[in-house]
């Protein structure tokens, strides 16, 4: 395998390397490297992600890289403590801190390289993805990125505090080994002539000396002998470099800091937290009214949040808790204390999300719903009451005083048509069907009944735009079984019989985090296997398939919530391929296949532009006394009748022109936006500019325009935001 040399390295490498020295600071700047990498990189061959649907040895090779991945690559070591934390500044209310993953990307990186060298299916689809030396580019940029992370401590650490126009936020890290900063700039100063890093690399004395920031796009980095701390702002830099000097190390004394370093006791990689009821005090506090409304729905006492990751017994799970200053109360105590989910005992082991909870008494909440919707309009009730009148039901006695606050939602499909259910605890079914019955009749719905197996099972007929939608429920012991059809409801009572529902099952109860029972407070699985197969399948139909044969039947994710008298606790699983698997996902899969859609789109929009072009010299020649045409709309089909005239002359179909498009000018296809601007006086026009350009940076990564000429030119960045004069125009440069 071939490496480049750093003076070689060309626009994708350097925005991508860019981000690798930012990740090393601010972990969170992967996606804009994934987004910098889509704009400027060569397009990939999208026949590449069709070779997974056609080449089952290719899968083959996947999924023994990403075995390799997971069970081969050493994560970041748990945390017990922080250096980090003591010495950030006493007023900040936001934090989170993340292990230094240099390591980790190395090990994924050659594991990576190892199997492209032993497998030749492999290394030819990554030829296709990074065509040239885009791969080794990539390479490249990991590699540097992990020599970086040397010289730097195991956590990086994003805090900040509120107040003011913006947050004042700092990434701070502890430096390891001497001769950072050099490393640092000797990157810098190999990129081409004319290229922009966005960082702006200082020492303390060059910190004093500085001016303020010329552009809001730089980043300052501050290298101290023992931190580097970097900042978009100049006077926040100077403010925590004085604070380091001061020697003061009391935010850990603090009631925030000490809940924050509680979080890393028994060992944790990554940690968060929020100052949620500081926050909250420091925003604009409104009209009484609105601020008693907040106070009364209990969301005012919330005080901290926070937020961890770590591992135990090989597996990775998160731990979170939102507290308060007090008991919950308001719509902030809706959520009822943990106890049994017999809901999941109705939902199918193969569901792809089932998300279940537990909520106090559902008349007490249309009681606090009422209090807080008088405080802003006290004739409200009003209406309601002469609506209750009308249908002869009290809702809050008649309908959800018969529901127990149960409720249990499941998805099983998307395509072709939502297979879903709703599971409601009942405490009164005689008395809730008597209540739907007299909706049904008020509201002239026909029931239907049919008896089977012991059980009554009803159908209604929803109304819903020009169609009706079919609704199946029926009654078995506690609970209401709402669904899409017939047989949905019927195998949900199937499975509670039976003991084969989603509760009972073998892979549920292994996926649930460990130590913690399915007696909660609310409830979410996932599938995620399932998830991103729908995903895929929206994204790129030819590789759903592909998919689901790389990851196998990986294992759910289940996170469980625990509601308190004064807290909510939260744990989660995030099972399936870990971290480092992850990291080639998101890393090169992804990038490569949102660079394949954007491939087609730029084709698409290529052609686009050509068609409007050739349809305004047809224009010209067929309405010599009106030049060209001014707009798209003109171009397009008369929304009234088929008339073909010199407003309205048809050579655009609507799949470019369409009614609902043509007011502002601009009509989208295929993820790109089009216009017209033409240079006219009165009604002739003398010239034109047709534009092109991404919706999006993720559905585009160049704009094209044309103008009279025909020729078709390119703006390889950036997307447009106005119309194009033909002078801006033929600037650009050709399309090649």
């Amino acid at each position: 395998m071939r490496y480049v040399r750093p003076s070689h390295i060309g626009a994708p490498a350097l925005e991508c390397l860019k981000c690798a020295m930012l990740i090393i600071l601010v972990s969170f700047a992967g996606q804009a490297c994934s987004a910098q990498m889509a704009q400027s990189s060569t397009a990939p061959n999208a026949a590449a992600f069709q070779d997974l649907s056609k080449n089952p040895a290719l899968v083959a090779e996947f999924g023994k890289l990403a075995g390799r991945l997971q069970h081969e690559v050493t994560m970041p070591s748990p945390r017990e403590q922080s250096a980090v934390l003591p010495m950030l500044p006493e007023g900040t209310k936001f934090y989170v801190a993340l292990p230094n993953y240099g390591e980790t990307a190395h090990e994924s990186l050659e594991i990576f390289k190892q199997e492209l060298q032993a497998s030749a299916e492999l290394r030819e689809w990554w030829q296709k993805v990074e065509p040239g030396s885009q791969g080794t580019k990539v390479e490249d940029s990991i590699e540097k990125f992990a020599q970086l992370s040397q010289y730097i401590g195991d956590e990086i650490a994003i805090s900040g505090a509120t107040g003011g126009h913006q947050p004042k936020v700092l990434v701070v890290a502890q430096v390891r080994k001497p001769g950072f900063k050099d490393a640092l700039q000797q990157m810098l100063n190999e990129l081409p002539a004319g290229s922009s890093s966005g960082l702006r690399i200082l020492d303390p004395q060059q910190l004093a000396a500085a001016e303020n920031v010329p552009s809001k796009h730089e980043f300052l980095v501050l290298v101290r002998p023992d931190w580097v701390v970097a900042s978009s702002d100049l006077e926040t830099l100077r403010s925590f470099n004085a604070h380091l000097d001061s020697g003061e190390r009391n935010f850990v004394s603090t009631a925030f800091g000490g809940r924050v370093a509680e979080e890393y006791k028994d060992g944790a990689t990554i940690v968060g937290g929020a100052d949620i009821h500081t926050i909250l005090g420091q925003l604009p506090q409104g009209t009484p009214q609105a601020r008693s409304v907040f106070q009364n729905s209990g969301f005012a006492d919330m005080n901290y949040l926070v937020w961890k990751q770590k591992r135990a017994n090989g597996v990775s799970f998160g731990e979170g808790e939102l507290g308060f200053t007090g008991p919950r109360h308001g719509i902030a105590s809706w959520l009822d204390a943990p106890g049994p989910m017999g809901g999941l005992n109705f939902a199918s082991p193969n569901a792809i999300m089932v998300g279940s909870m537990r909520l106090k008494n559902p008349a007490e909440m249309f009681d606090d719903v009422w209090g807080i919707v008088s405080e802003t309009n006290p004739n409200a009730r009003n209406g309601v009451s002469a609506f209750e009148q009308m249908l002869g039901v009290n809702l809050r006695d008649d309908l959800l005083g018969k529901l127990s606050g149960e409720l249990t939602l499941e998805l099983d499909g998307v395509t072709p048509k939502p297979v879903w259910r709703a599971i409601f605890g009942v405490k009164d079914p005689d008395g809730l069907q008597q209540t739907l019955t007299k909706l049904f009749t008020a509201t002239h719905i026909v029931a239907g009944q049919a008896e089977e197996g012991g059980i009554t099972y009803y159908t209604v007929a929803v109304p819903s735009g020009r169609t009706a939608t079919e609704i199946t429920y029926a009654y078995a012991p506690g609970y209401l079984i709402l669904s899409s059809s017939h047989g949905a409801v019927r195998n949900a009572i199937d499975l509670h019989r039976s003991g084969g529902s989603l509760g009972k099952s073998a892979k549920f109860l292994a996926a649930l985090p460990p130590g913690h029972p399915t007696r909660a407070s609310a409830l979410i699985y996932q599938d995620p296997v399932a998830t991103a197969t729908l995903q895929m399948q929206r994204l790129a139909p030819e590789m759903s398939g592909s998919l689901l044969r790389l990851l196998g039947q990986g294992k759910p994710n289940v996170a469980v919530v625990y509601a308190g008298e004064t807290a909510i606790r939260s744990t989660s699983t995030s099972a399936g391929l870990d971290a480092a698997g992850g990291l080639i996902v998101a890393a090169v899969a992804i990038p490569n296949l949102l660079r394949s859609k954007m491939a087609a789109n730029d084709a698409s929009a290529v052609t686009t532009v050509r068609s409007v072009a050739t349809a305004e010299m047809t224009y010209a020649s067929t309405y010599p006394y009106r030049g060209f045409a001014p707009d798209l709309a003109t171009l397009g089909r008369n929304p009234n009748g088929p008339s073909y005239t010199a407003d309205h002359a048809a050579l655009l179909d609507a799949t470019i022109v369409n009614p609902t498009c043509a007011e502002d000018g601009w009509c989208t296809k295929a993820g790109f936006r089009f216009t017209i601007a033409a240079t006219c006086s009165g009604q002739n026009c003398t010239d034109f500019t047709v534009v092109g350009t991404p919706v999006a940076a993720s559905t585009g990564s160049r704009s094209f325009c044309a103008s009279a000429d025909g020729v078709i030119h390119v703006k390889a960045s950036g997307m447009v935001t106005a119309p194009v004069s033909t002078s801006e125009c033929r600037a650009w440069p050709p399309i090649q």
